[in-house]
């Protein structure tokens, strides 16, 4: 909806080096790029399948050279991780010039800086790449700067951002998108490392509805109470609370964020059985009440930056190899048995172990209902295997990305569109986002 503009920025940065490539290719190939090796896809800002996979350059002549491409959506572009990850200027167009594109014919890599692309891309983004300050409906601040998925990226807002509010406010509090197995490992394992930030406490975010999904309830039925189906989805929480207090060594606070839906029994059950299993846990009534329903959380998070003991963790150190790597975040974060690496992703990591890229964090691409690659496995299972059919690098981000299950780096729509519900009145005014 063209909200900051950002992505607009992104898009085209991302865009103009895939023309710049596919241009130095039909000028001759001085780099000696095999288009069969082409790594770096075109993105756009919207969900569509039918972009996946590609065939572009027909037409024979001055059309271009034919070759099989494919789009991804903009937030999973490595220019967005790029944007997020920067430091300044400097650091932008250091980091774009690593942005791999593809593979010369003997297997070199080739980048955005052997195409001389990064000036023209951080042209394209230098005002994007100052955080956006709007306010709430409440009239307080926020910077709303990048947006990375965390299913598919490192799903963090930039650290420019983060940094610029930690400097102007005496609490800064900044969200990492999903779960804890996603959002909250990359944004410590990833955006911490690297922005060097060392967190004071975190916020667990639940909802009694997604705790009855978990529990094998029909998402169709969620507005109904089940006292069965919530106690059965516990275990989902409580592995979350388990993976910030364990692995990371840090204090937290579960927040149910309390809907219209939820029943008074299903709201005291879990403040309950919460208190009973040792977990720390605040009712939050901003959905309805605004901010003045999220004092007692704000309260409870100013406690734990001043009061409690703070040993943060990194769950894997990054002298180990990309596998084991892979392998601490699947046995760990998601209580995985192991992970299969498929013939492909195991020639991949040799080839980036050897290129010297095995250093790097890891940024797993995985789906969000489910601490497993199979979307069907709710709750909290423990007798699975990740599969991780993909394994590549993203050198002007800084990491590297494993694809697992049937992840996917461009969704496609449901089958009734939220933009069936989008209108606009006589007035200019827009209707059916919320």
């Amino acid at each position: 909806m063209h909200f900051t503009g950002d992505f607009h920025a992104i898009g085209a940065a991302n865009n103009l080096l895939a023309a710049m490539l596919d241009n130095h290719i039909f000028q001759g190939n001085s780099l000696n790029i095999d288009p069969s090796k082409i790594t770096w896809k075109r993105c756009v800002d919207m969900n569509d399948r039918q972009l996946r996979f590609i065939k572009d350059g027909l037409g024979g002549g001055k059309n271009g050279v034919p070759r099989d491409d494919g789009f991804d959506i903009t937030v999973a572009s490595e220019v967005m991780a790029v944007f997020c990850l920067a430091s300044s200027i400097t650091d932008l167009k250091n980091r774009l010039s690593k942005l791999i594109v593809g593979y010369t014919y003997d297997d070199k890599p080739v980048t955005a800086g052997d195409l001389h692309a990064e000036g023209a891309m951080a042209a394209l983004l230098k005002d994007a790449l100052k955080p956006n300050l709007v306010q709430t409906l409440e009239g307080t601040p926020a910077l709303v700067h990048g947006g990375p998925f965390a299913n598919i990226a490192h799903g963090c807002n930039s650290l420019l951002a983060t940094k610029m509010a930690i400097r102007l406010g005496d609490y800064a509090v900044t969200e990492a998108g999903f779960g804890a197995d996603l959002g909250a490992e990359k944004f410590l394992d990833i955006k911490c490392r690297l922005g060097n930030l060392k967190p004071n406490a975190v916020v667990i975010v639940a909802t009694i509805r997604a705790l009855k999904m978990h529990g094998g309830m029909d998402k169709s039925e969620l507005a109904d109470e089940n006292l069965d189906a919530l106690e059965k989805g516990i275990p989902n929480l409580l592995r979350h609370v388990s993976n910030i207090k364990d692995v990371y060594k840090l204090p937290s606070v579960v927040a149910i964020n309390r809907f219209p839906t939820d029943t008074d029994n299903e709201i005291n059950l879990i403040m309950e059985k919460c208190k009973d299993l040792g977990v720390n846990v605040v009712l939050s009534t901003v959905w309805a009440d605004g901010g003045h329903g999220g004092v007692d959380l704000a309260n409870e998070v100013i406690r734990l930056c001043e009061e409690s003991n703070n040993n943060f963790e990194f769950s894997y150190e990054l002298e180990d190899s990309i596998e084991n790597k892979i392998e601490a975040i699947v046995r760990k974060i998601y209580g995985g048995n192991g992970v299969s690496f498929t013939p492909e992703a195991k020639e991949q990591i040799d080839r980036l172990t050897t290129l010297g890229f095995d250093k790097l964090p890891i940024c797993m691409a995985k789906t969000q209902y489910s601490f497993s690659d199979d979307m069907t496995k709710l709750g909290a299972p423990s007798d699975f295997t990740v599969t991780v059919r993909e394994v590549k690098v993203s050198a002007g981000a800084g990491f590297i990305v494993a694809l697992t299950g049937s992840i996917m780096t461009m969704p496609g729509l449901p089958k009734v569109p939220s933009a069936e519900k989008i209108d606009v009145d006589e007035d200019g005014k827009i209707l059916g986002l919320f």
